[in-house]
């Protein structure tokens, strides 16, 4: 299959063009800093040439946006919301153009969109959406508006022959460079590791094998649209998280942290506490009523599987 990802050249988009490559696949990048011979020049906001490769494609992945590890500045919001509807409204309009529109497009999206809640998982079919929640920071708000405007942005989009779903994602992990598990482990490894203000927010997280299996199970499955959440079964506390985190490197402590004190150190990092407060209890409802079964759906085991492969011969 030819399969087109916009947006495709961070840690998610490398897990994913690196297994589907591998599986036999022509997989084009398009990335506005193309570096690679499989990589095409776009914007992420207007039609261009770029819109050839859609022409024609099988499947059209859409991971675009800016990352949301930064400061959480008016700014920086407003650039996390820009990058991801003009993207999917662009890939909208490329798909509704071509002559030979892709079967399927996997719009990326966020289980940032359900609510900061410690009392019941959040799945596709019964998950409180967040933004109004008592006790969360006004502007978390702000993010449940992004992805209700990134999915909303492809439910418009007219592209009758083109089965469309969006991929409600929770952590990826894989052990690339950078990447959430990268940065998680390094506190760890500083002996930074503890539990987060208590550490009884839920973390929500998938293995990047099993995040893969998922992308391609839903590419071969032509009756599942709209929203499936991508994530384990195993959703879990923080302090539990990152306990089994330290197991999995053989570190025996990590020290706690107040909310003031992880207000420093993402400053320092310059990223934002939401990705640490907010209780992410997200499970996969849809994946798992349709038949999908996790290889890594607990998380010491996963945990596991990504140090022992950052540690072997490397990333595969």
């Amino acid at each position: 299959m030819k399969i087109v990802i916009p947006g495709g050249t961070g840690q998610v988009g490398t897990v994913l063009k690196r297994a589907l490559s591998a599986a036999g696949h022509d997989v084009v990048v398009l990335s506005r800093r193309p570096r690679q011979q499989d990589e095409v020049h776009w914007d992420g906001a207007t039609l261009g040439p770029w819109a050839g490769e859609i022409d024609g494609s099988d499947v059209v992945v859409n991971l675009a946006g800016r990352s949301v590890n930064c400061r959480y500045t008016p700014a920086n919001l407003r650039e996390m919301m820009d990058s991801r509807v003009h993207s999917a409204r662009v890939v909208g309009e490329a798909i509704a153009a071509a002559a030979r529109p892709p079967r399927v497009w996997l719009q990326m999206s966020t289980a940032t969109l359900y609510a900061h809640r410690f009392d019941a998982p959040n799945d596709e079919a019964t998950g409180v959406t967040g933004g109004t929640e008592p006790g969360a920071p006004g502007y978390w708000a702000y993010s449940v508006d992004i992805a209700k405007a990134w999915e909303r942005e492809q439910e418009a989009a007219g592209t009758p022959h083109t089965r469309k779903v969006a991929l409600r994602a929770a952590m990826v992990m894989s052990p690339d460079r950078g990447g959430v598990f990268d940065v998680l482990l390094r506190l760890a490894r500083l002996g930074l590791g503890g539990p987060v203000a208590g550490g009884a927010q839920y973390v929500s997280w998938i293995h990047d094998q099993d995040f893969v299996r998922a992308v391609e199970f839903l590419v071969a499955r032509d009756d599942i649209t709209g929203p499936v959440n991508l994530a384990a079964p195993g959703p879990l506390p923080h302090r539990d998280f990152m306990r089994a985190l330290r197991s999995a490197w053989g570190v025996p402590v990590g020290l706690p942290a107040t909310r003031w004190m992880a207000e420093v150190g993402a400053f320092v990092l310059r990223s934002d506490t939401e990705l640490l407060l907010k209780s992410r209890r997200v499970v996969p409802g849809r994946l798992l009523d349709e038949g999908f079964t996790f290889d890594r759906p607990d998380w010491p085991a996963a945990a596991d599987d990504l140090v022992r492969r950052l540690r072997g011969t490397g990333v595969r």
